[in-house]
């Protein structure tokens, strides 16, 4: 008996209707599902909260609400939303306001409809995926984020240990099996910064090695997300 996989669900955010629903187009016959496409920013919030997309391919340029504010509330709103970035700039800072944003992935509009599809594909299921030139860019930035001290830990509640975002993300992929490499590559880290997330945790939680940790995570449900 095969399974039949639910196709990728897709919204496009855009604020060229011509360029907008030829996306939606180029996508729906590819298989994807477009559940909504939106011309502005509020109208992206509003739509993106009711038809809950797995993937939204935005345009960082909209009237209404800037993209980079999209993102980060939609995000937050649903943190299990993949957001593709579809843009004309390739400025280093756009690139890297909509990653801290929340953006999961930045391809150029200038990328052909195969490389959207592929993005598009490799998004849903997790992959970071950028416009070949940018990727080095963000990860040189999650470097310099990584090597910043770390938060202060809260002395209000000493019998809890606090894991950065960053931390707990590590240790939620380290909980579903996944090797240091294939982490570094989800997260677009270095191995290096991997194994240091993993050794910080393991001091804050006073474990003693990976065993423990995955055991950790998993009796807290964080293998499950």
């Amino acid at each position: 008996m095969t399974q039949q996989r639910d196709p990728i669900r897709v919204m496009v955010v855009d604020d060229h209707p011509m360029w907008r629903d030829a996306v939606a187009r180029d996508l729906t016959e590819s298989g994807f599902e477009v559940v909504a496409t939106a011309g502005d920013g509020e109208q992206a919030v509003r739509r993106a909260k009711a038809a809950g997309p797995d993937v939204l391919v935005l345009d960082l340029n909209l009237p209404a609400k800037p993209g980079v504010q999209v993102c980060k509330e939609l995000v937050a709103h649903n943190p299990a939303l993949r957001v593709l970035v579809l843009s004309a700039s390739g400025e280093h800072a756009d690139v890297l306001e909509a990653v801290k944003s929340g953006a999961t992935g930045y391809l150029l509009k200038s990328a052909s409809t195969g490389e959207l599809l592929d993005a598009v594909r490799r998004t849903a299921a997790g992959d970071a995926v950028f416009t070949p030139g940018l990727a080095g860019l963000v990860l040189g930035e999650y470097r310099r984020l990584a090597a910043e001290p770390a938060p202060a830990p809260d002395t209000d509640a000493p019998g809890a240990p606090r894991l950065t975002e960053r931390e707990t993300e590590v240790l939620r992929l380290v909980a579903k099996g996944l090797s240091y490499k294939q982490i570094a590559e989800r997260l677009v880290i270095s191995h290096r910064t991997v194994q240091n997330h993993v050794q910080n945790t393991l001091g804050k939680l006073q474990l003693h090695n990976r065993v423990e940790l995955v055991r950790y995570a998993i009796e807290r449900g964080l293998d499950a997300g």
